[in-house]
C-alpha cells in the first residue's frame, strides 16, 4: 500500500462558511435584503443562508468562542481577513442594483488586470463581499 492509499482526500466543496457578527439582527436583514434570501435556518445565535450548495452561518459573536477555543474572536473594526466572491453576469447591472437595496461599495465596478470585473462591498459584520465577471 502506498503513502497515497492512505490519505485521505480534501473534499471539492465547502459545504458551510460562518461568519461571526455583533448584530445578527442587522446582518440578517442585510442578506435578506441585498441578496434577496430566505432564512434557511435561524435560533437566537445564528442565521443560515443557503449560497447554492454552500450554507452561510451568521453567528453571534459571543456565541463563536464555543467554536473557535482557545483562537479569539477578533473585533470587527481589526481590519478585513477574507474576501468572498459570488459570480454575477453583469457586475455594473449588479452594482446598481445594490445601490438601490442601499449598499455602498468599497471600490468597482472595476477591470483587474488578470481579467475580471469587480466590485467589492461589505456587510454589518464587516464582512467583505465581491461580485466577479
Amino acid at each position: 500500500m502506498t503513502d497515497t492509499a492512505r490519505t485521505p482526500s480534501w473534499p471539492t466543496t465547502i459545504s458551510a462558511i460562518t461568519l461571526f457578527t455583533e448584530d445578527l439582527d442587522a446582518t440578517k436583514q442585510f442578506y435578506r435584503e441585498v441578496f434577496g434570501l430566505p432564512v434557511a435556518f435561524e435560533n437566537d445565535n445564528s442565521a443560515v443562508f443557503e449560497f447554492g450548495n454552500t450554507l452561510i452561518n451568521l453567528l453571534k459573536t459571543t456565541a463563536a468562542p464555543e467554536l473557535i477555543a482557545p483562537a479569539r474572536v477578533a473585533q470587527s473594526d481589526a481590519g478585513t481577513r477574507l474576501q468572498l466572491t459570488l459570480p454575477v453576469d453583469d457586475v455594473d447591472a449588479m452594482c446598481k442594483e445594490l445601490a438601490a437595496r442601499g449598499v455602498t461599495l468599497l471600490n468597482g465596478p472595476m477591470d483587474r488586470p488578470w481579467g475580471i470585473r469587480t466590485a467589492s462591498f461589505r456587510d454589518p459584520g464587516g464582512h467583505v463581499w465581491e461580485i466577479a465577471r
